[in-house]
């Protein structure tokens, strides 16, 4: 008898946890077009979400301009007290990938800045599987206490629509605080694995953990297999005032591509910014070349190509140039792919980690 009312109680109490539990549904949404939307030249224009503006449509390459319509690295900022938040959003392509999660892929990425100014992750917004539309809850059970956040957006798709929810009784405003600071941002240029391959969730791509290392925003010009050194992607980035510009573009180049562009590549930039620090970076030195015998002399080849050209602009006068060795990238840690190529966020961390000093060093300069 004791056994059974002891269930009927505990049945009670979940049902009573369960009735008392926020929905999605629950929520009220906002447009996150109100918001602050951080690492994008589009946040003004009809597509916000979009890394590369409808101009260059007619400039780029088709494949290349698709992978501008990625949101990778692009944050909305706001300020609530609510007790509950969620995300309503419809990806561009409902696109998958058999190494990468759907939460890295197309979904979500929640942060909180704590009193000190840094920022930690609340929870993430997974998407749903089989369709364009995801509404879902990221946390509840919260003390309503005013806070300022950051949501990233998906790494590998694009964000059509965005709306952020809170629980009916909170408030939800601009941000508080200006950070990350968006004075003289970090403009990073790269490849599939600066777009993000294979982070976790969009929050753990290097450039956004460096972005919270510095509380500096930072933009995402990575390009999955496309960083071909395309001459007006160097004017796009040239337009933004940046403090540090970042070159990490030789995975998806050939030795004689490197000879051909990249020089142009760096003058398009140098020319419209001619004190701006620019970091060129080598190919990271891949676990697979410690066994696969052409992999290492063909990007040895490439990075040794790259030192020359540092070299010989180093010899010309050029000034406020810098260079990152791959072997510094991820140095001995092994595990930090998912592929021997892509990076998890293990590795993602460690190349922020290892990467943070020279970017720290080169903008206090």
């Amino acid at each position: 008898m004791r056994r059974i009312v002891l269930s009927i109680a505990l049945l009670s109490v979940i049902a009573i946890g369960a009735s008392a539990a926020v929905k999605a549904t629950d929520l009220v949404y906002y447009d996150a077009r109100e918001f602050p939307i951080l690492g994008t030249v589009c946040a003004d224009s009809d597509h916000p979400f979009w890394r590369l503006p409808d101009s260059l449509e007619s400039k780029s390459r088709p494949e290349l301009f698709a992978l501008g319509k990625n949101s990778a690295g692009i944050a909305v900022r706001f300020a609530t007290d609510a007790t509950a938040i969620g995300a309503s959003w419809k990806s561009l392509n409902k696109f998958n990938m058999n190494h990468m999660t759907p939460t890295g892929i197309r979904g979500l990425d929640l942060y909180v800045m704590l009193p000190d100014s840094t920022w930690t992750t609340v929870g993430s917004a997974r998407p749903l599987q089989n369709a364009h539309s995801t509404r879902t809850l990221i946390m509840q059970n919260m003390r309503k206490e005013m806070r300022d956040y950051m949501l990233y957006l998906s790494l590998y798709d694009g964000v059509d629509s965005l709306y952020i929810g809170v629980d009916s009784t909170a408030t939800i405003c601009q941000p508080w605080f200006d950070l990350p600071s968006r004075v003289k941002p970090v403009v990073m240029y790269g490849t599939s694995v600066l777009q993000g391959g294979c982070a976790n969730r969009p929050g753990m791509v290097h450039t956004s953990i460096l972005g919270r290392m510095l509380n500096r925003e930072v933009y995402n010009f990575g390009f999955s297999g496309n960083a071909k050194l395309d001459y007006e992607i160097a004017e796009l980035m040239a337009t933004i005032d940046a403090g540090v510009y970042v070159i990490d573009a030789l995975p998806n180049l050939k030795t004689p591509e490197i000879k051909e562009r990249m020089e142009k590549f760096f003058r398009i930039i140098r020319d419209r910014r001619p004190t701006t620090p620019v970091i060129f970076v080598e190919s990271v030195i891949f676990p697979i070349m410690r066994h696969d015998q052409e992999t290492y002399e063909t990007i040895s080849e490439k990075n040794r190509t790259l030192a020359e050209i540092f070299a010989r602009l180093k010899a010309s006068g050029e000034k406020n140039i810098y260079y990152f060795k791959g072997e510094d990238i991820l140095g001995d840690c092994y595990e930090g792919t998912v592929d021997n190529y892509h990076l998890t966020d293990l590795g993602f961390t460690t190349f922020a980690r290892n990467f943070y000093p020279l970017l720290k060093d080169v903008l206090k300069e």
